[in-house]
């Protein structure tokens, strides 16, 4: 039974990385499916618009709150607005859009195509001479790395928002003392470091869903199980690759 698992394992593994190699070739050729990218651009990243505004914005409130109340300690309240910036910019800003994006379109990647899958629809697709990777994939992943930058940029501001709120209904700090030790803290690499891990972040989000939708056995409960395993998979991955990543920045920035 171990054997059988690890061999489960190890043959996903290969099959991820055939799907992410045949990605990479697709997306730098042509044809592109142009209007489907658009499509997948408003599904992915205007319909995560509201969720990742409401998570960005209460996620910067409630570290605020919580810093405030250990900076009050030591009587340094006065930045706290580099704290909520520090924080927001470089971690949570683009790790928990990255898990709001996967909870919300990973499933929904996984269930569409699962859906095509079983119904045969992508067979009919191959039967017609065309690509379900240049279809279903290349779109998707085109429309989620474009987008879930930009989210992170609009969850970053929104989590200062919050913490802004809280800076000066709660700590009674002025305007003016909260947005410049925010503004003053941030370094290139700090922006750099946020900007950087959405990009990685988007290509497990879209290719995630991709996998477990283009495997999706055992007709429409097998298609719920695939919904299951994407948003899982993804999520974890996420966490992983955020580690590693900074893991690795953070090492240049001190090498």
């Amino acid at each position: 039974m171990i054997d059988d698992f690890a061999k489960r394992r190890v043959l996903a593994v290969q099959e991820f990385l055939h799907l992410l190699t045949n990605s990479i070739r697709v997306i730098f050729s042509p044809p592109r499916y142009v209007d489907d990218t658009i499509v997948q651009m408003d599904t992915i990243g205007f319909g995560s618009l509201p969720i990742v505004l409401l998570t960005g914005f209460f996620t910067g409130a409630v570290l605020a709150l919580q810093t405030y109340r250990t900076l009050q300690t030591f009587g340094e309240v006065g930045i706290l607005g580099e704290a909520v910036a520090l924080s927001v910019v470089r971690e949570l800003g683009p790790v928990l859009t990255a898990l709001m994006v996967a909870g919300r379109n990973s499933s929904g990647i996984a269930s569409e195509i699962g859906s095509m899958l079983v119904s045969e629809q992508v067979d009919a697709m191959r039967a017609l001479g065309t690509d379900p990777m240049r279809k279903l994939v290349a779109p998707r992943l085109h429309a989620t790395v474009i987008t879930l930058p930009l989210l992170t940029i609009l969850a970053d501001f929104m989590g200062l928002l919050g913490g802004y709120m809280i800076s000066t209904t709660t700590a009674h700090l002025t305007t003016r003392e909260y947005w410049t030790s925010a503004y003053q803290s941030l370094t290139f690499e700090d922006v750099t470091q946020g900007l950087i891990k959405p990009f990685f972040f988007a290509v497990v989000i879209a290719l995630v869903g991709c996998y477990f939708g283009l495997s999706t056995t055992g007709g429409t409960e097998g298609v719920g199980r695939s919904t299951t395993r994407a948003v899982v998979a993804a999520s974890v991955w996420v966490l992983v690759l955020d580690f590693f990543i900074t893991r690795f920045l953070i090492g240049i920035h001190f090498a």
